[in-house]
Protein backbone atom coordinates (compact mmCIF):
# COMPACT_ATOMS: atom_id res chain seq x y z
CA UNK A 1 0.00 0.00 0.00
CA UNK A 2 2.77 2.48 0.97
CA UNK A 3 4.07 4.64 -1.55
CA UNK A 4 2.47 2.68 -4.33
CA UNK A 5 -1.04 3.28 -3.51
CA UNK A 6 -1.08 5.46 -0.46
CA UNK A 7 1.39 8.51 -0.15
CA UNK A 8 3.31 8.17 3.46
CA UNK A 9 5.69 10.13 2.54
CA UNK A 10 3.39 13.13 2.22
CA UNK A 11 1.81 12.22 5.61
CA UNK A 12 5.37 12.14 7.06
CA UNK A 13 6.51 15.89 5.45
CA UNK A 14 3.15 17.05 6.81
CA UNK A 15 3.70 16.14 10.47
CA UNK A 16 7.22 17.38 10.28
CA UNK A 17 6.98 20.50 9.17
CA UNK A 18 4.05 20.56 11.93
CA UNK A 19 6.04 19.23 14.44
CA UNK A 20 9.31 21.53 13.87
CA UNK A 21 8.14 23.87 11.69
CA UNK A 22 11.10 23.70 9.41
CA UNK A 23 10.16 22.99 5.62
CA UNK A 24 11.09 19.74 4.55
CA UNK A 25 12.93 19.23 1.46
CA UNK A 26 10.46 17.14 -1.33
CA UNK A 27 13.26 16.71 -3.39
CA UNK A 28 14.04 13.66 -1.63
CA UNK A 29 17.85 12.14 -3.53
CA UNK A 30 17.63 9.06 -5.25
CA UNK A 31 18.23 6.12 -3.15
CA UNK A 32 17.38 8.04 0.37
CA UNK A 33 14.54 7.14 2.53
CA UNK A 34 12.82 10.26 3.91
CA UNK A 35 14.95 9.63 7.40
CA UNK A 36 17.93 10.98 5.49
CA UNK A 37 16.63 14.08 4.53
CA UNK A 38 15.83 15.55 8.43
CA UNK A 39 18.20 16.30 11.13
CA UNK A 40 20.32 14.22 13.33
CA UNK A 41 17.96 15.38 16.42
CA UNK A 42 14.80 14.06 14.62
CA UNK A 43 16.17 11.51 12.76
CA UNK A 44 14.03 8.48 13.96
CA UNK A 45 10.74 11.20 14.04
CA UNK A 46 9.65 9.46 11.37
CA UNK A 47 9.57 5.86 13.33
CA UNK A 48 7.41 7.54 15.74
CA UNK A 49 4.87 8.92 13.52
CA UNK A 50 4.45 5.65 11.53
CA UNK A 51 3.70 3.74 15.21
CA UNK A 52 1.06 6.90 15.99
CA UNK A 53 -2.89 5.49 15.81
CA UNK A 54 -4.50 7.26 13.14
CA UNK A 55 -1.20 7.74 10.82
CA UNK A 56 -2.35 5.34 8.17
CA UNK A 57 -5.62 6.91 8.14
CA UNK A 58 -5.59 10.05 6.35
CA UNK A 59 -2.70 9.40 3.67
CA UNK A 60 -3.12 10.97 0.61
CA UNK A 61 -4.13 8.36 -2.61
CA UNK A 62 -1.39 8.28 -5.28
CA UNK A 63 -2.93 9.86 -8.57
CA UNK A 64 -4.12 7.13 -10.81
CA UNK A 65 -4.38 4.14 -8.37
CA UNK A 66 -8.16 4.25 -8.12
CA UNK A 67 -8.82 4.07 -11.86
CA UNK A 68 -6.50 2.05 -12.45
CA UNK A 69 -6.93 -0.75 -9.83
CA UNK A 70 -10.63 -0.26 -10.72
CA UNK A 71 -10.21 -1.74 -14.24
CA UNK A 72 -7.78 -4.20 -12.83
CA UNK A 73 -10.34 -5.08 -10.70
CA UNK A 74 -12.69 -5.25 -13.71
CA UNK A 75 -10.34 -7.80 -15.56
CA UNK A 76 -8.33 -9.55 -12.94
CA UNK A 77 -8.28 -11.09 -9.18
CA UNK A 78 -7.18 -8.35 -7.62
CA UNK A 79 -5.20 -8.75 -4.37
CA UNK A 80 -4.02 -5.69 -1.60
CA UNK A 81 -1.75 -7.10 0.40
CA UNK A 82 0.62 -5.05 2.95
CA UNK A 83 3.05 -5.90 5.54
CA UNK A 84 0.59 -4.10 8.30
CA UNK A 85 2.07 -5.87 10.28
CA UNK A 86 5.36 -4.35 10.91
CA UNK A 87 3.42 -1.48 12.58
CA UNK A 88 0.59 -2.63 14.78
CA UNK A 89 -1.44 0.17 14.88
CA UNK A 90 -1.92 0.48 11.33
CA UNK A 91 -4.33 -2.72 10.79
CA UNK A 92 -7.46 -0.73 11.09
CA UNK A 93 -6.33 2.53 9.75
CA UNK A 94 -5.48 0.59 6.52
CA UNK A 95 -8.67 -1.60 6.58
CA UNK A 96 -10.45 1.78 7.43
CA UNK A 97 -8.31 3.82 4.49
CA UNK A 98 -8.98 0.54 1.92
CA UNK A 99 -12.61 0.72 2.73
CA UNK A 100 -12.58 4.64 2.11
CA UNK A 101 -10.77 5.10 -1.26
CA UNK A 102 -10.90 1.30 -2.57
CA UNK A 103 -14.80 -0.02 -1.86
CA UNK A 104 -14.72 -2.43 -4.87
CA UNK A 105 -11.92 -4.63 -3.37
CA UNK A 106 -13.99 -6.61 -0.58
CA UNK A 107 -12.49 -7.89 2.61
CA UNK A 108 -11.62 -11.15 0.79
CA UNK A 109 -8.73 -9.59 -1.10
CA UNK A 110 -7.09 -7.75 1.09
CA UNK A 111 -4.40 -9.22 2.88
CA UNK A 112 -1.95 -7.94 6.30
CA UNK A 113 0.98 -9.77 6.94
CA UNK A 114 4.37 -9.83 7.70
CA UNK A 115 6.13 -11.04 4.95
CA UNK A 116 4.92 -10.89 1.40
CA UNK A 117 4.80 -14.78 0.66
CA UNK A 118 1.97 -14.38 -1.73
CA UNK A 119 0.82 -16.83 -5.36
CA UNK A 120 0.06 -14.54 -7.76
CA UNK A 121 0.66 -13.64 -11.08
CA UNK A 122 1.81 -10.16 -10.59
CA UNK A 123 3.07 -8.16 -7.83
CA UNK A 124 3.31 -4.14 -8.06
CA UNK A 125 5.57 -2.84 -4.80
CA UNK A 126 8.39 -0.22 -3.88
CA UNK A 127 10.19 -2.33 -2.01
CA UNK A 128 12.46 -4.91 -3.76
CA UNK A 129 12.39 -7.31 -0.41
CA UNK A 130 9.23 -8.51 -1.51
CA UNK A 131 10.08 -9.74 -4.52
CA UNK A 132 12.67 -12.04 -3.08
CA UNK A 133 10.25 -15.03 -3.04
CA UNK A 134 7.42 -14.10 -5.52
CA UNK A 135 7.40 -16.44 -8.76
CA UNK A 136 5.56 -14.16 -10.46
CA UNK A 137 5.72 -10.93 -12.52
CA UNK A 138 7.31 -7.81 -10.51
CA UNK A 139 6.68 -4.18 -10.94
CA UNK A 140 8.64 -1.95 -8.81
CA UNK A 141 6.85 1.09 -8.47
CA UNK A 142 9.11 4.08 -8.47
CA UNK A 143 9.64 5.61 -4.37
CA UNK A 144 12.69 7.81 -4.33
CA UNK A 145 14.30 4.93 -1.77
CA UNK A 146 14.66 2.76 -5.16
CA UNK A 147 15.44 4.92 -7.65
CA UNK A 148 19.07 3.68 -8.09
CA UNK A 149 17.72 0.10 -8.23
CA UNK A 150 18.36 -1.45 -11.65
CA UNK A 151 17.52 -4.83 -13.17
CA UNK A 152 13.57 -4.51 -12.53
CA UNK A 153 10.57 -3.92 -14.81
CA UNK A 154 9.90 -0.15 -13.42
CA UNK A 155 6.38 1.50 -13.43
CA UNK A 156 6.97 5.35 -12.22
CA UNK A 157 2.89 6.00 -12.19
CA UNK A 158 -0.15 3.86 -12.42
CA UNK A 159 -0.91 5.11 -16.34
CA UNK A 160 1.89 2.93 -16.99
CA UNK A 161 0.62 -0.15 -14.64
CA UNK A 162 -2.74 0.45 -17.24
CA UNK A 163 -0.66 0.73 -19.91
CA UNK A 164 1.25 -2.69 -19.29
CA UNK A 165 -1.68 -5.00 -17.50
CA UNK A 166 -5.10 -3.51 -19.63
Amino acid sequence: MDEVIADAIGKFVYLYNRDYGVPLDLEIAPGNEIFHHVPEHANQKWFDYINEPGFFRDLGVIPGSQEVIRALHDKYEVYIVSAAMEFRNSLTDKYDWLAEHFPFIGWQNIIFCGNKIVNADIMIDDRIKNFSEFPGRTLLFSSPHNLLLTGYERVTTWHEVGELLL
